[in-house]
């Protein structure tokens, strides 16, 4: 949406339509990286927080727009890629069933998004400048 300057020219009033002012951000995408083999990201990390909120894969996925199968594949990868699960899960369906995180899946969490934050504000020291050799 386009900003309204007034401005007064040889004594009438004009309201000059101005675009608004480019907006640069820089969001450092972390992932990490166990050889070939794991990778952790944000969009496990969005996963775990969704099975946090929703205690449910198949809820956490559907909020990610995911399938639950692709779902259930990530979260095997997780438990398995580090030295604890991240997610503990409940068999049952329906009512029954269920998934949480563990004291594990609570902790990788917290140090992933401590270490996207230290991304944000160290690249927040470099974006003005950065900023300033795009073209408007």
């Amino acid at each position: 949406m386009a900003q309204a300057k007034l401005a007064i020219v040889s004594g009438r009033s004009y309201f000059i339509l101005m675009k608004k002012p480019l907006v640069v951000v820089i969001e450092p995408r972390i992932r990490i990286t166990c050889g070939r083999r794991f990778a952790f990201g944000p969009g496990q990390a969005q996963l775990l927080e969704n099975i946090a909120q929703a205690g449910s894969i198949a809820a956490a996925a559907k909020a990610m727009r995911m399938s639950y199968m692709r779902a259930w594949m990530l979260v095997k990868r997780m438990n398995h890629g580090f030295t604890e699960p991240l997610v503990a899960t409940i068999r049952g369906g329906g009512q029954r069933g269920g998934a949480q995180l563990t004291a594990t899946g609570g902790k990788v969490l917290r140090l992933y998004r401590e270490i996207e934050l230290q991304g944000r504000r160290a690249a927040r020291s470099s974006q003005q400048n950065l900023a300033a050799l795009l073209r408007h």
